[in-house]
């Protein structure tokens, strides 16, 4: 473990979320330590099409797998008129993730339905798309907006063709329409980290499997691979975000010591991290006395 006083806890969140989660790591007693393996950029050209009134009216729902296709969606409308779904006609789902359906707010259903009632929002008990479209139900054939990222210079996780499946599976008509565009941050993204060796590293966060890869992928281009990581600190703590982000990693190579059981917000892996850092260093004092 390092010797500062408070454990260094790389994180690889792309900027959006990067204020949040350093905020809550260092509310546990850690020293983040920002390295973003991938950026996004809100790409609003085709959500404008789709969000327009006389296309909006040709579905029964609109369900976010990210909080950053909530922020894309709500940047999109402000260049259409209001409000985008008509007074009449059946209830309109909007569904969310967690934490991310704050961003679900008063202002937002303002602009989807003015003042009337018209639009339900379904927050599922478990945060994962899976439980999203379990919440959802039987869709008989009814159209459900999906904003998802593009991914450039990764491979595509394969949570939102899973998502997109199991929509279909369940009876919906998905239309996947690109809401951000997720790109890999280079090939010297990793440098911080890796800069690290002489100095110390304690735990290693990933909130995201295309966060896993980006920093595979600079790592190589370093003179780096995972087994050099593991070499260098032998007793780094990997934390995901959720048993998805856990999955992809492992399937990566990358193993896994600490997945947050509650995974709605950040604070979940933040107070995962911490108290498994807390419990190694208590090992460690006993063994030594």
């Amino acid at each position: 473990m390092s010797t500062t006083h408070n454990p260094i806890v790389a994180f690889t969140t792309p900027e959006n979320y990067a204020a949040r989660l350093s905020r809550l790591l260092a509310l546990n007693s850690l020293t983040p330590l920002w390295c973003p393996t991938i950026t996004t950029k809100p790409t609003p050209q085709a959500l404008v099409h789709h969000l327009a009134p006389n296309s909006l009216t040709g579905f029964s729902a609109l369900a976010f797998p990210s909080r950053t296709a909530i922020s894309a969606v709500t940047a999109a409308s402000l260049s259409l008129p209001t409000p985008l779904l008509p007074p009449s006609g059946d209830k309109f789902i909007v569904a969310a993730l967690g934490k991310d359906a704050e961003l679900i707010n008063e202002e937002f259903l303002r602009r989807f339905c003015g003042d009337n009632e018209k639009v339900r929002v379904l927050v599922p008990p478990t945060a994962t798309p899976a439980d999203m479209v379990r919440c959802l139900g039987e869709g008989f054939g009814r159209r459900v907006l999906c904003p998802v990222p593009r991914v450039v210079g990764l491979t595509e996780p394969p949570v939102v063709p899973g998502f997109i499946r199991e929509l279909e599976e369940s009876g919906w008509v998905p239309v996947r329409v690109d809401a951000y565009e997720t790109r890999w941050s280079g090939p010297k993204c990793a440098r911080t980290i890796v800069e690290r060796r002489e100095k110390g590293l304690d735990a290693v966060v990933f909130t995201s499997i295309g966060e896993v890869e980006g920093l595979l992928k600079s790592l190589v281009e370093l003179g780096w691979d995972w087994e050099t990581v593991r070499r260098v600190w032998p007793r780094l703590v990997v934390a995901a975000h959720g048993p998805v982000t856990a999955a992809g990693a492992e399937s990566l190579g990358v193993d896994v010591d600490v997945v947050n059981g509650r995974f709605d917000s950040f604070g979940g892996v933040a107070e995962a991290v911490g108290f498994k850092l807390r419990s190694l260093k208590s090992s460690c004092l006993r063994k030594c006395l």
